[in-house]
């Protein structure tokens, strides 16, 4: 096991930096760079991100008055002294060649420093810190409440398989899927956020204005007060995905010669199902667990968050890619890239502590 992880760990090398250089070939050459939106929102011709993201876009360097038309590979820079315009690639690293941008980068997040934003007064650590808590509180209750829910609930239907309750089930279970969770959000606020029935539940933040003043159980009500609606809306889907992909699973299992062979024995059903079937059938469940904490985790969800009012990592990421800002694109696909390479290896021991049949290193990385 000891070879299988120092495999794992050094192919995560070429993989993140394949990600890297990738995702920079794309993003660093598309058009409408930070030095095109700076340019953009100064002569009035942008759309106002860089503005929504820094909370102002000052700059310090403004240009000269009285500049001459000037040819130049910036849009929109005509009549803008070029030395403003050289000021303002050096200020955000475009005086250097591209292989050197991206090595030195590299270098830079090897060591974990990822820089400062752009637009923003405040290092790309500081910024995704300050975005975590609404990620952590919908990804974080959002897995548990789909795994809680949703594995029991899925062992239920395959014991009970073809039964009027496995019947309306799956049909309550499909409709949840085929509903997006921002249309069906924008339907909690209007029943139960102030829309056009009950003004039940708050609809901007995670926590009220007065929550440092609040006793610590009414810190907790107030907390998941402010969750309730985001998280109803966020776990349909995940709660539809993980019942069908348990039943299923449990399905196959118990359709095997082990479990006839149990039951031969004389063995109990609870005894057949818990102490047989469960381990084996938990093994898919097991392996997309990555994914799913990644996904809940990790991304958000930007309606989520732009309907509910909530500031989180979903958000922070769109707007950086609107606004390009460079170093929080790339300083969060760094870190959530590793991490997902690290939780898919962490997946892998999972799955040898729960059948110690498997054996990873008898098998090619």
């Amino acid at each position: 096991m000891g070879a299988y992880i120092i495999r794992r760990l050094l192919l995560m090398i070429p993989t993140i930096v394949g990600i890297m250089g990738f995702t920079f070939l794309i993003i660093q050459f598309a058009p409408g760079g930070p030095v095109e939106q700076v340019i953009a929102d100064l002569t009035g011709q942008g759309n106002g991100i860089t503005d929504r993201i820094s909370g102002g876009g000052d700059f310090q360097n403004e240009p000269a008055a009285g500049g001459t038309d000037i040819s130049s590979k910036y849009r929109g820079s005509q009549g803008l002294d070029p030395e403003f315009i050289a000021k303002l690639e050096k200020q955000f690293g475009f005086d250097k060649p591209p292989l050197e941008r991206f090595l030195l980068m590299m270098w830079n997040y090897i060591r974990f420093d990822f820089g400062d934003s752009y637009f923003r007064d405040i290092s790309v650590i500081d910024l995704i810190i300050e975005k975590m808590p609404v990620s952590i509180s919908l990804g974080v209750w959002i897995l548990l409440i789909s795994y809680i829910i949703s594995i029991p609930l899925g062992i239920k239907k395959a014991v009970s398989d073809g039964s009027r309750f496995d019947i309306w089930t799956s049909g309550a279970i499909i409709i949840a899927y085929a509903v997006p969770g921002f249309l069906f959000g924008i339907l909690l606020i209007i029943v139960f956020a102030g829309g056009s029935f009950f003004d039940w539940f708050p609809l901007r933040g995670l926590t009220s204005d007065n929550f440092s003043q609040l006793s610590w159980w009414e810190k907790i009500i107030d907390y998941f007060w402010h969750l309730t609606l985001p998280l109803i809306a966020l776990s349909l889907a995940a709660f539809a995905t993980t019942t069908l992909l348990t039943k299923n699973s449990f399905i196959d299992e118990i359709r095997k010669q082990y479990v006839t062979t149990a039951r031969a024995k004389g063995l109990t059903e609870r005894q057949v199902l818990y102490g047989h079937v469960f381990r084996n059938a938990m093994l898919i469940i097991i392996a997309g667990f990555p994914g799913a904490f990644i996904t809940a985790f990790f991304t958000g969800s930007l309606l989520i968050e732009t309907i509910f009012s909530l500031d989180g990592l979903g958000r922070l990421g769109f707007l950086s890619v609107l606004g390009r800002d460079y170093p929080v694109v790339f300083g969060t696909l760094f870190i959530f890239s590793l991490m997902g390479l690290v939780i898919s290896l962490v997946s892998d021991l999972i799955y040898t502590w729960v059948d110690p049949r498997i054996d990873f290193e008898r098998r090619d990385v």
